[in-house]
């Protein structure tokens, strides 16, 4: 039997839709969407369709979306297609500032990392115990001037869900773009455009069941930024090269899917997640924390320490199941990951975090049988020293 798949926050398997709406785009529809003949004509059409498919999911106009390669590179032309321009040309500025929160994905972190290297100024907005942005010392670190702020919608390892909307506010009150890496949220809660107050939004394929290699930009209507890959003006002039048709088609149906899935799917995902913990609880009581907001949290995602375990290593003791740590082991050290860390968890719990996060295709016996193996595991082995 092949592992139970609790891993959807890293990557999610293709949905059997999915594939069947790309595959004629492998197989016979080839054509380049730049071409004036009817191959080229069938493929930008479908082009224009995920793109609308995608807007529709965000509550954004189709004009307004980016393909992209994922959403790093979503992020990265995000936050450098905003900042450039103030570093180079007639709009030059003065060290632009740049405003994050110490819990972001490296390709927010390491992006405004680079820029920070160009001549940008930083800086990091810590968080709560839950992972929550703190929102006095963003309005603190607002008193500056300042070009962008990114904050994530959802943390990809605790799932707590940030404030964006009073994020935004902030932000736009003081003249600031927005921007919002909602790779994990999308497709798990309501994601809109508007309701949020974003300037600037990332999607990844891979979390919303398409294939790994393909994401969106939302860009709002009036926002200006420098493109990230030049050439001959693909994509509205934002991201030259030929498209990607087959990838662009599936990122389009997967956005329909979970479009149509919502809200339900989101009530699905927290029984399951809800079961799992339960199961846990009832299983160890005491030896075991909830790691995250106990509400305000991605409906799929447990993130939990066992105390007195190393989490790779109970994980290890359990090869039926497939899911994430907290920790890393480097040379007979344990290092927690930079989120835990930066929500004030202590090293003995945070040494033993294990992700667990579910998804489309998991089952209630899945869930069971996880909970089962994980609190067995825990009983009969050896504490870590």
């Amino acid at each position: 039997m092949k592992p139970i798949y609790l891993d959807y926050n890293a990557t999610t398997p293709l949905d059997p839709h999915v594939v069947d709406a790309m595959e004629p785009f492998l197989r016979e529809h080839f054509g380049n969407p730049s071409s004036s003949h009817e191959y080229g004509q069938t493929a930008h059409e479908a082009v224009d369709r995920a793109r609308a498919e995608v807007a529709s999911l965000l509550g954004a106009k189709s004009s307004e979306i980016i393909f992209t390669s994922g959403g790093t590179e979503a992020t990265n032309h995000a936050l450098k297609g905003a900042v450039l321009p103030t570093l180079i040309g007639p709009r030059r500025a003065a060290a632009p500032h740049l405003v994050i929160s110490t819990v972001e994905h490296p390709a927010t972190a390491a992006t405004c990392g680079f820029l920070e290297r160009l001549g940008c100024r930083l800086t990091c907005v810590p968080v709560d115990r839950y992972g929550t942005v703190e929102l006095g010392a963003l309005e603190h670190a607002l008193r500056q001037p300042t070009a962008v702020v990114s904050v994530m919608h959802a943390n990809n390892e605790v799932g707590t869900l940030q404030p964006i909307r009073e994020i935004a506010t902030l932000a736009h009150e003081r003249g600031a773009l927005f921007h919002t890496d909602a790779a994990q949220s999308a497709g798990k809660v309501p994601v809109d455009v508007d309701d949020l107050g974003v300037d600037l939004l990332t999607l990844a394929g891979h979390k919303l069941y398409a294939p790994k290699g393909v994401g969106a930009l939302y860009v709002r209507e009036g926002v200006t930024l420098e493109p990230l890959m030049h050439g001959a003006g693909q994509e509205g002039g934002q991201r030259a090269g030929t498209e990607n048709v087959p990838y662009m088609v599936a990122l389009g149906a997967a956005c329909a899917i979970a479009q149509r899935a919502l809200p339900a799917a989101g009530t699905t995902l927290r029984q399951l997640r809800d079961r799992l913990w339960r199961l846990l609880q009832d299983g160890l009581g005491d030896d075991i924390i909830l790691n995250g907001h106990p509400e305000e949290r991605l409906p799929n995602t447990l993130n939990v320490s066992f105390i007195g375990y190393v989490g790779a290593e109970l994980l290890a003791f359990v090869p039926e199941i497939a899911a994430s740590t907290g920790s890393a082991c480097h040379e007979g050290r344990v290092e927690l990951s930079p989120v835990l860390r930066a929500m004030g968890v202590l090293e003995d719990v945070g040494r033993g975090a294990v992700r667990l996060s579910v998804g489309r295709f998991t089952t209630r016996g899945e869930v069971d049988r996880a909970g089962t193996l994980l609190v067995a595991a825990a009983r009969s082995h050896a504490r870590a020293g």
